[in-house]
């Protein structure tokens, strides 16, 4: 008896999800009504982003600020790669890439920067200049466009700081930029360039909403998928420190140990292993 009453708890459970993940799916009486939200139920819902807390100034007894990159070539990784191919997808699901970039075009997200300290922002124009490029030859023209499969991995700005108030080390991502191959290079077999470059910097709490909406499938569960914000916010992801600011202009890692990548990957682990420890020598003092 118990065995059945707990069979019937998860069935519910897990229909409840579903429905959750496909919206109106089990209500609607034609298919393009699939997906869409009653107002009730959205009212219902009250769906946001976490509110960040505010941080005073004063509270912050230390942080560092750091630049990281995320491979897209690993595995853990992969979530804000896939999809790639969308013809044969709902409309709900998209990669990283396609969420930011559409949100840009349509405007909900409004600035858009040339780096990731937000000195100047770039048009729509200047945009499409890095991702799309027409290669005339003779009477015929070849477009070449950066789109998801181009893209190898993202650039993130973040700051570690210590809360006093809460007693804890924490971390507040502030930037993304997707990282991909020079356009023009594209489709040039003759040049082989390796080169990942910074498309377009975001500041990051300004694309909240928008990553909020958009889920990412859950491999260990369909009914309850996650958004890119959780993923983000929680640090879901592998990455290597590229650099920290300093003293030398903030300069990369590769600036001053060149030529050998498992002394930079050595270094990213030092400067990793120093914020870490940071917590305990605070609890220490």
């Amino acid at each position: 008896m118990i065995r059945k009453h707990f069979y019937t708890v998860v069935i519910a459970l897990l229909a409840s999800g579903y429905m959750g993940a496909q919206a109106n799916l089990l209500n609607a009486t034609q298919v393009d009504q699939i997906g869409k939200k009653t107002a009730e139920k959205i009212a219902a819902d009250n769906d946001a982003p976490l509110a960040y807390g505010f941080i005073d100034d004063r509270d912050i007894l230390w942080s560092k600020v750091v630049w990281e990159f995320v491979d897209l070539n690993q595995k853990i990784n992969l979530p804000y790669y896939f999809p790639i191919d969308t013809t044969n997808i709902s409309n709900d699901r998209r990669s990283l890439f396609d969420t930011l970039l559409k949100a840009v075009r349509k405007g909900d997200i409004e600035n858009v920067y040339s780096d990731s300290f937000f000195t100047s922002k770039v048009t729509k124009a200047e945009i499409d200049e890095k991702l799309i490029n027409v290669r005339t030859s003779g009477n015929f023209a070849d477009t070449f466009r950066i789109q998801t499969q181009d893209i190898e991995g993202y650039m993130i700005k973040g700051m570690w700081y210590f809360d006093k108030r809460q007693g804890e080390l924490k971390y507040r991502l502030l930037a993304i930029a997707p990282m991909g191959k020079d356009v023009l290079t594209l489709g040039l077999p003759d040049i082989e360039d390796d080169e990942l470059y910074e498309l377009f910097w975001i500041f990051y709490p300004e694309a909240r909403e928008v990553l909020h909406d958009a889920k990412v499938f859950n491999p260990k569960n369909a009914s309850q998928p996650i958004s890119f914000d959780h993923l983000l916010n929680a640090r879901r992801f592998s990455s290597v420190i590229i650099r920290e600011e300093n003293i030398y202009g903030n300069r990369k890692i590769a600036d001053y140990i060149r030529g050998n990548a498992l002394f930079q990957l050595l270094e990213a682990d030092r400067i990793k292993e120093n914020i870490r420890d940071r917590e305990i020598d605070m609890w220490n003092y």
